[in-house]
C-alpha cells in the first residue's frame, strides 16, 4: 500500500491519536441523547435531512446505539475499544484513521446513492473485519462463554452479511445492500491486494504439490517391478 504511505509522510501528523478512545466518548454522548430524549431518530444517516440542513447526520450516525439496553451498550463499547486499539496499535493513528474514516464516507456515498438512511454498525462490521484479519488467532468468547477464534467469527459474519444481502435484494432493501457493500469496499481497499497474494501463493503451493505427485508417481508405480 505505497499510496498509503505516502500520504502518510505528508499527513501523519493530524492523524488523531487514541481515536477508539473519542470514538467511545462519543458513542456514550449519544446514548444519553437517546435515552433522555427516547428517540434516535434525529441521529440516522439521512440524506433528506442533510439536504435541509440537517448536517450533524453526517457524523451523528456513526455512534448511534444498536440497542438501549445499558449492558448490551457496555460490551459494544468494550469491543470497540477492544478492537480499535488493538488495530490502532498494529498499524499506526494514520493508518487506523483513514481506514475508520474512509469506511464512513463510503458510507455516507452510499446513503445518498440509495436512501433513505442507515446507522453505522456496518462500518463497525468492516472494523472486525480488519480486526479478524490483522490477529486471526485471537480468541473471543462466543456467546459469553464459548472461546472461538476469529478468524471464524469474521468467517461467519462475512456469511451473515452475504444472507443479509441476499434477503435486502429480495426484498428490495438497496440502502442495507449499498451499507454492506460499502463496509466490503472499505475493507478490500486496504487487504484486497494481501488476499490476492494469498491466493497466488495458494494455487502456487498447490501446484508445486501436484507437479511434485505427478513425477513421483510414475517412478512408485515402476518401482513395483523391481
Amino acid at each position: 500500500m505505497k499510496w498509503l504511505s505516502r500520504l502518510e509522510m505528508k499527513y501523519g501528523r493530524y492523524a488523531i491519536r487514541n481515536l477508539t478512545h473519542y470514538l467511545i466518548g462519543l458513542n456514550i454522548a449519544a446514548y444519553l441523547l437517546v435515552f433522555i430524549l427516547n428517540n434516535q431518530s434525529f441521529l440516522y444517516l439521512i440524506p433528506e435531512g442533510i439536504l435541509k440542513g440537517q448536517v450533524w447526520r453526517l457524523v451523528s450516525f456513526l455512534f448511534l446505539p444498536e440497542s438501549t439496553n445499558p449492558i448490551w451498550v457496555f460490551f459494544q463499547l468494550y469491543l470497540l475499544y477492544f478492537i480499535g486499539s488493538a488495530i490502532e496499535g498494529v498499524w499506526g493513528r494514520f493508518r487506523y484513521n483513514v481506514y475508520y474514516f474512509c469506511g464512513a464516507i463510503l458510507t455516507i456515498i452510499a446513503a445518498f446513492i440509495f436512501p433513505p438512511g442507515i446507522t453505522g454498525l456496518y462500518l463497525n462490521l468492516s472494523l472486525f473485519l480488519a480486526f479478524a484479519t490483522l490477529f486471526p488467532e485471537q480468541e473471543l468468547l462466543f456467546f459469553f462463554f464459548l472461546p472461538i477464534k476469529v478468524k471464524y467469527l469474521g468467517l461467519l459474519q462475512v456469511a451473515f452479511s452475504i444472507y443479509q444481502m441476499v434477503m435486502a435484494i429480495r426484498f428490495g432493501a438497496w440502502y442495507l445492500v449499498a451499507a454492506i457493500v460499502a463496509s466490503f469496499v472499505n475493507y478490500l481497499l486496504f487487504f484486497g491486494g494481501d488476499i490476492i497474494k494469498w491466493l497466488r501463493m495458494k494455487k502456487q503451493v498447490y501446484m508445486n504439490r501436484k507437479r511434485y505427485y505427478d513425477q513421483v508417481r510414475p517412478y512408485n508405480r515402476d518401482r513395483k517391478y523391481w
